[in-house]
């Protein structure tokens, strides 16, 4: 099992799926997603506030997730914070559950935790910390390689969704939904 480790920033959740769902090779990571990203029709107009995207391996999901994930490149310089929701796979979650950790790892780098939304979206009774429901969730770290390639510097709200109401979701996002 995965544990999370302690860098100079903080607590970082390490990746948990690399070499599974996507390579665990920088380059090789890379390179395949600029590949699957190069066979999709360039982005126009501006970038979408949401995507719904798959959260399976890369053999899987990829060319659906590039097609997605593309369509951030027009706004990749005024998206600044991310808030993933991704279904709980693995711990039983009544709600949300946020993680301590303050950065998530990837073979292409850290992720940093917007922690002030994080502590933002706990003060709702629905959010709860969680780690375990984090530790080897794949649904959440996938989608971070297409977004440390499409975006700049960005931060990440990372919710792991269970046993939730839609009422409860979209609470948790309008009180996150911040900016164009």
């Amino acid at each position: 099992m995965a544990k999370s480790e302690t860098i100079e920033r903080g607590k970082v959740r390490p990746a948990a799926v690399a070499g599974r769902f996507y390579p665990s090779d920088p380059t090789e990571l890379r390179n395949l997603i600029n590949m699957l990203l190069a066979q999709v029709p360039p982005a126009t107009g501006p970038g979408p506030k949401a995507l719904i995207v798959l959260h399976a391996g890369y053999l899987y999901s990829g060319p659906i997730a590039a097609s997605a994930y593309a369509q951030l490149v027009t706004a990749r310089d005024q998206i600044q914070r991310i808030v993933l929701l991704g279904p709980s796979h693995y711990v039983a979650v009544k709600g949300l559950a946020t993680s301590s950790a303050e950065a998530f790892a990837t073979p292409l780098g850290v992720v940093l935790v917007d922690v002030e939304a994080v502590r933002q979206a706990r003060t709702l009774p629905q959010v709860r910390e969680l780690d375990e429901a984090h530790e080897q969730e794949h649904s959440i770290e996938v989608q971070l390689p297409f977004l440390q390639t499409v975006l700049g510097d960005f931060t990440l709200v990372p919710l792991a969704v269970g046993d939730a109401t839609p009422e409860e979701v979209g609470e948790v996002l309008d009180t996150l939904w911040g900016g164009p």
